[in-house]
């Protein structure tokens, strides 16, 4: 795949390194993008990739004192979701990265790498257009910021240059009279990109309407803003018959495509459907805890051992697996998947689709829940990873391992190390899971089997019987 791998601690370093490598070089941060497209074959002149992950301080949002809230360029879709400060001021951008991927999806890929594959279907553009976001870029021939409503060519093209980097996303804070939605309609619940999204932001005066914004995702090349309906809507109340005429002028700025996923006249129809329910949500209030305010994230506790700092040299991969110390010479250039599987020779992590769909490739990184295929290998320098072997004690299965043979929830067994993962990780952050928040806990694994009630039917049992053991040992 890749020639070269660097692992920079610093945002000047990777700017050198761009700089250095021109169009054969490309920024990581998540990869859940980037690793697919050099798997396809659709980065084919990509020979280096430049890794930023280990960079400090570029994973936090924070609001400055000017009211501008700044998105850091390794702020996941889970960091997003996760934010107290999005939910209350930018729910449409918490909404959208609600709606993105798994939880092993959303912990590893970014919303500086959503905006950056320049697809008019992902979900975290729209909203941000709608935010009236603006991107900071960086080179080492200095910096410049762009609106993020100029920042798009087309299908995939940007007005990036191949030595540049985002380093920011920013926008001021949205006041208590502004209210925002976001709605995508996709193929399935989980896993699924964007049929159409739209995005809704409005100022409201006493029930009048001051500004608008409506962005709409998937109906163009671009993300483009339904221009004479914002306008439309300036000083008028969200009335009936107002949201209808609003509906009509949204469609009307919608020129969808017919592809695998919908045809034109289907995503034209969905297009007045959504923003529908966009505008009525806003004007009946949002209710803002559709989205739970403490969501299954497959984080964890946020606790784990950071054992290496020295930096990367390029000549081994120096990491811990199940507690176990590695000294890899070989291995480079493929993914942790492959790295786990053909070098520790740890053959528990299955491979299934290789896309990061079917979730049979789970480990923890870092603490994280992540699919393995989508990272690569290098990226374990230095880190802690944990696979289905290291959930068992010396001389005992993990409570979940247990359940899961108990209650029949292995079939074929090739989905179930995966499952096992997400669902002990789970336990980790609920050990009281609700059936909705085991659901969405293995919305990221796939089984071809059969149905999945043997397998919620395990988690359940597990989690009575962590619990039943933790309260043995406290009395």
């Amino acid at each position: 795949m890749w020639q070269n791998y660097l692992l920079v601690e610093s945002i000047d370093e990777a700017v050198t390194a761009l700089a250095e490598t021109g169009e054969k070089g490309r920024i990581i941060a998540g990869g859940t993008d980037l690793i697919l497209e050099i798997k396809r074959g659709t980065r084919k002149n990509v020979s280096t990739i430049i890794d930023i992950t280990k960079v400090p301080g570029l994973e936090e949002i924070w609001e400055d004192e000017k009211g501008i809230i700044h998105i850091g360029p390794l702020v996941t879709h889970n960091h997003v979701i996760a934010s107290p400060l999005i939910r209350e001021k930018a729910f449409c951008l918490l909404q959208a990265c609600w709606e993105i991927g798994s939880p092993q999806i959303r912990n590893r890929g970014t919303v500086v790498g959503n905006l950056v594959t320049a697809s008019p279907a992902n979900d975290a553009i729209s909203p941000l257009m709608a935010l009236d976001a603006k991107v900071v870029l960086k080179s080492v021939r200095g910096e410049r910021i762009v609106p993020l409503e100029d920042f798009y060519l087309g299908v995939r093209k940007t007005v990036m240059e191949a030595d540049e980097i985002i380093t920011d996303v920013f926008f001021d804070a949205p006041g208590p009279a502004q209210h925002s939605y976001f709605v995508k309609t996709a193929l399935r619940k989980a896993q699924a990109i964007s049929v159409i999204n739209i995005s809704v932001l409005i100022t409201l005066d006493n029930g009048i309407m001051k500004d608008a914004q409506i962005t709409l995702g998937a109906t163009a090349p671009t993300i483009i803003h339904a221009e004479e309906a914002e306008k439309f809507m300036v000083g008028k109340a969200l009335t009936d018959e107002i949201i209808a005429k609003t509906v009509e002028l949204t469609v009307k700025a919608a020129s969808p495509i017919s592809d695998l996923r919908g045809s034109a006249d289907y995503r034209s129809y969905m297009v007045g459907v959504i923003a529908k329910r966009a505008l009525t949500a806003i004007r009946e209030g949002v209710d803002k805890e559709k989205i739970p305010s403490h969501p299954v994230l497959l984080m964890g506790t946020g606790i784990h051992t950071k054992r290496l700092k020295e930096p990367w040299n390029g000549e081994e991969i120096h990491t811990w697996i199940n507690g176990r110390e590695y000294h890899f010479k070989t291995g480079f250039n493929k993914t942790l998947l492959n790295l786990i599987r053909d070098e520790a020779g740890l053959l528990g992590t299955k491979e299934g689709c290789d896309e990061g769909e079917c979730g049979a490739c789970t480990v923890f990184l870092d603490g994280r829940a992540v699919m393995s295929c989508l990272v690569p290998a290098e990226r374990a320098h230095g880190s802690e990873i944990i696979t289905i072997e290291g959930l068992r004690s010396e001389d005992q299965l993990h409570p979940m391992q247990e359940a899961f043979i108990e209650h029949g929830a292995i079939q074929c067994g090739f989905c179930t190390p995966g499952f096992i993962m997400s669902a002990a990780k789970l336990l980790e952050e609920r050990p009281t899971p609700s059936q909705e928040e085991i659901r969405l806990a293995i919305s990221g694994n796939l089984c071809r089997c059969t149905g999945y009630y043997k397998i919620i039917e395990a988690i359940e049992h597990a989690s009575q019987t962590v619990q039943a053991t933790d309260k043995g040992q406290e009395e």
